[in-house]
């Protein structure tokens, strides 16, 4: 498995729509949890600590199985995010499993 991490950026002012579909959007990352794929997920926090984006590190077989994973979360399919960035990540520490 491969290492990927997503960031994305929510748009202005859509903490109503990013608290509507909240639920959805951490069930879908329990069931990564649960599938052993899931290695951190949290929002970005702006100055007043309130949630302007996502982070997720989440393991996957491909690139492209990635992507669809990215595009099936509901932040993505209830356009929260202004834009995401999608990376392949390398684990250097900690060093012992998670």
């Amino acid at each position: 498995m491969l290492c990927f991490v997503l960031i994305g950026y929510d748009k202005k002012g859509v903490l109503p729509t990013r608290m509507a579909h909240r639920g959805q959007h951490l069930e879908t990352l329990s069931a990564m949890e649960r599938a052993g794929r899931l290695h951190h997920a949290g929002p970005i926090l702006n100055d007043k600590g309130e949630p302007c984006g996502s982070v997720v590190v989440f393991s996957a077989e491909s690139m492209e199985a990635a992507r669809a994973v990215v595009a099936a979360d509901p932040y993505v399919v209830n356009d929260v995010f202004e834009r995401t960035e999608l990376y392949e990540t390398k684990r250097v520490f900690p060093s012992q499993p998670v």
